[in-house]
């Protein structure tokens, strides 16, 4: 198992290098993450958007842009079918999005005609390493589906656990995470949670182990464990943490960026390629850590 972001570079130079279109590539942050992946040989990029402000801050950051692709295109959503039909079309291996709204880059992901539609939902992983737990785990989903039901709890754990297959962990730990750790009829995410670890112990989901309901002190705190009596694999030993909904997942995202200061990269799981939508306050590190990750999914 990926110990850290260091090791999982390591991993990335193993593969082969992959071409990551990026839609309304004029962004500072994201041109820097995508300058360090192409001069560690990670990606040949091809960037849509704006050229002259592609090319402007390019040369501030001392990006050499002579032998790569730009596709000049002044509009946003433009630069976003563009960039989606680049990959569609597999003349890139990776979708990113620059500096445009999610909502736009989305629409074109799944569009009928063009899009990187699987018939599988959507859902976003987060692979964090923060120094105050034992391992690299991934929280999941923080950005698409707002109110999961029980399927679609199922999918975006099948999502995650793809992820944490290709950089090296066989059979993921699953916490389904709740406010309580006691299944509770008035609290539907309990309920899920119960749900979800019996379609696990009957094979329905596989190559995992699926444990909730679990508070999160539960899930990541071998002590709480202990003190609470619970007995579980996964209990104090999680490698992917399901969010009941958004909000809980937003705000567990945010509490471990800005009060963890986990260092993070964030995939789109579920399409037919690696889609990176960052937020405009990540890092040009987080950024460049998803370009990374990307690689990754899409060599495997």
């Amino acid at each position: 198992m990926i110990r850290n972001f260091d090791e999982l570079l390591e991993l990335a130079k193993k593969g082969e290098k992959k071409k990551i279109s990026v839609a309304a590539a004029s962004s500072e942050s994201v041109l820097k993450a995508v300058k360090n992946a192409t001069e560690l040989g990670l990606v040949e990029p091809i960037l849509v958007g704006k050229e002259d402000e592609i090319k402007t801050i390019a040369k501030n950051i001392d990006f050499d842009l002579e032998n790569l692709s730009i596709i000049n295109i002044e509009d946003d959503t433009q630069a976003a079918i563009e960039a989606t039909k680049l990959v569609s079309e597999k003349k890139a291996d990776i979708l990113m999005k620059g500096i445009l709204s999610t909502n736009v880059i989305l629409k074109e992901v799944l569009n009928k005609e063009y899009g990187l539609r699987t018939g599988k939902p959507l859902s976003q992983a987060v692979l964090f390493e923060i120094p105050t737990y034992h391992k690299m785990f991934i929280g999941t989903d923080f950005a698409f589906n707002i109110a999961p039901d029980l399927e679609t709890k199922k999918h975006i754990i099948e999502n995650g656990v793809e992820l944490m297959h290709a950089i090296g962990l066989e059979k993921p730990k699953v916490a389904v995470l709740a406010a309580v750790e006691k299944v509770n009829p008035k609290m539907i995410a309990t309920l899920d949670a119960d749900a979800l670890t019996k379609m696990n112990e009957s094979g329905e989901i596989k190559d995992c182990i699926v444990y909730g309901p679990l508070a999160m002190d539960n899930a990541i705190s071998m002590e709480s464990c202990k003190i609470k009596g619970i007995t579980s694999e996964v209990a104090g030993d999680a490698d992917i943490l399901l969010a009941p909904t958004l909000e809980a997942g937003n705000i567990l995202y945010k509490t471990l960026t800005f009060l963890g200061k986990a260092k993070s990269a964030g995939i789109v799981l579920g399409a037919s390629a690696p889609i990176i939508i960052t937020s405009r306050a990540d890092t040009s590190v987080d950024k460049f850590n998803s370009i990374v990750l990307a690689t990754i999914l899409a060599n495997k």
